[in-house]
């Protein structure tokens, strides 16, 4: 029988509050108190992040005006440079136990792309990755970020993949650091706006990550921090 991945869809919810539920279900993994791996889903108000790896030219304007502008800024633990996340966007924090999957964070980042792929091809997109580089990219557009932290194998953070997002935040940032990068949507590449596509949407990223990690996806009302 496969192991389980315990899917819990927050809803929208602030960054901060998921933030801390993360840390708190990587100490409840870490103490041995919750042995399921977990994927939390999630659409969070407008912010900016700051991953370990930022450079300040990746944020043209003050973190101030940015909150002016009614988007939070924050420093995290994660690797990799800034990144927007906000409505419209789908984003993964798989809380896992790489013990008892594969002690190899290069490993990871690519299955995490891997599931990513094979969650667009399911929606209709053509998908893949660039090398040197990590996140997901259509026809030389990035459509998906990826950013990790790992504290004694078990992982937090993760992916955001652009499903109807507002496409005009990235222009406040450089994303991810790469000058020159054009920031697409699932919605913007199949010329859709319906309500029905985050659904499609959430199913495809729940499969691909249930198949890519050879475990079965099991719905949980909610998890406890």
């Amino acid at each position: 029988m496969k192991r389980r991945l315990l899917v819990s869809d927050l809803g929208r919810e602030s960054y901060v509050t998921v933030l801390e539920l993360q840390r708190s279900l990587c100490r409840q993994r870490l103490a041995g108190e919750l042995q399921d791996d977990v994927l939390l889903l999630v659409e969070h108000e407008p912010v900016v992040t700051l991953g370990r790896g930022t450079h300040p030219e990746s944020l043209p304007l003050p973190a101030a005006e940015l909150e002016r502008r009614g988007i939070g800024v924050y420093d995290v633990e994660r690797g990799g440079d800034v990144t927007f996340h906000g409505p419209g966007q789908l984003v993964g924090y798989p809380i896992l136990n790489l013990r008892d999957h594969r002690e190899d964070l290069h490993w990871y980042l690519r299955t995490l792309e891997s599931a990513l792929v094979s969650a667009l091809a399911s929606l209709g997109i053509s998908a893949g990755v660039r090398p040197g580089l990590t996140g997901v990219w259509t026809q030389g557009r990035k459509i998906a970020s990826i950013g990790i932290h790992v504290k004694q194998w078990i992982t937090y953070h993760g992916f955001a993949l652009n499903v109807s997002t507002d496409l005009s935040y990235f222009g406040l940032i450089v994303p991810c650091g790469i000058s020159g990068v054009v920031m697409t949507s699932v919605g913007a590449e199949l010329g859709r706006s319906d309500a029905q596509l985050g659904e499609e949407a959430r199913l495809a990223v729940v499969q691909g990550l249930s198949a890519a990690l050879d475990l079965a996806p099991f719905e949980a009302n909610s998890v406890r921090a």
